[in-house]
């Protein structure tokens, strides 16, 4: 897919002007694909209810991407979308968007060949985020970039220990994640480690949704999201 604009920007895209650009808003996500996405779930939730529920979360996201003002809105795709939960509703917010493959062999090399392809498509700084982080605001993602702009890079802490938010005015640091173990409890250290000597600007902390417990948490501070409805329609938040 092209970054030229769509003729007609639904509501919840905003046209950027290419001189007042800040950075690429990277979305790094995976096709939710019933047996394939938020596995951990199940039980309650069935694989397909599972898949749904993070098809949800990654169409919040896109959303609230595409109401940040000043970024060029990037997404580095892995999976079969074919096959995926909410798949047209998926492919029409994706026009919106520049649409990367991700690539490499570990979830390591795939981040960092993530943000080396968006620097190439645009040149620009490169804010990666996630799709489970269904919370994040538009407010929330212009602060962070804005961040970005006084700072080397900026890191966004999850409360697991990981990171739901990875800034980088030199997207080649991006190489250095190749060495951080990733989804452990100390990967968000792992990486400031990596990021070495830098001048490094740190955001607020965020819950990733991994399991049912975070995901009723993180629901009730959205109540009006798809996520939330998603999650209300598996009766799990009574």
């Amino acid at each position: 897919m092209t970054d030229r604009p769509p003729a007609h920007l639904p509501p919840t895209a905003l046209p950027q002007m290419a001189d007042r650009l800040k950075a690429s808003l990277l979305v790094v996500a995976k096709a939710p694909v019933p047996g394939l996405a938020k596995t951990r779930l199940c039980p309650p939730a069935t694989p397909e209810e599972a898949a749904d529920v993070a098809a949800a979360a990654l169409l919040d996201t896109l959303d609230a991407v595409l109401r940040t003002p000043h970024v060029r809105p990037v997404v580095a795709l892995t999976g079969a979308l074919r096959e995926a939960r909410r798949s047209a509703e998926i492919r029409d917010a994706l026009r919106h968007f520049t649409v990367i493959a991700q690539r490499g062999a570990s979830f390591a090399d795939r981040l960092a060949n993530a943000h080396t392809d968006t620097h190439r498509a645009h040149g620009l700084p490169v804010f990666q985020i996630g799709m489970d982080t269904p919370q994040v605001t538009p407010l929330l993602l212009a602060d962070s970039v804005e961040r970005l702009t006084a700072h080397d890079a900026v890191l966004g802490p999850a409360a697991d220990g990981g990171w739901w938010a990875l800034g980088l005015n030199e997207p080649s640091l991006a190489r250095n994640l190749r060495i951080v173990p990733m989804s452990q409890p100390d990967t968000g250290t792992y990486t400031l480690l990596a990021l070495g000597e830098r001048d490094i600007g740190t955001l607020p902390v965020l819950s990733d949704v991994d399991d049912m417990a975070t995901a009723r948490q993180v629901a009730a501070t959205v109540p009006h999201t798809r996520f939330a409805a998603a999650l209300a329609n598996l009766g799990v938040l009574r």
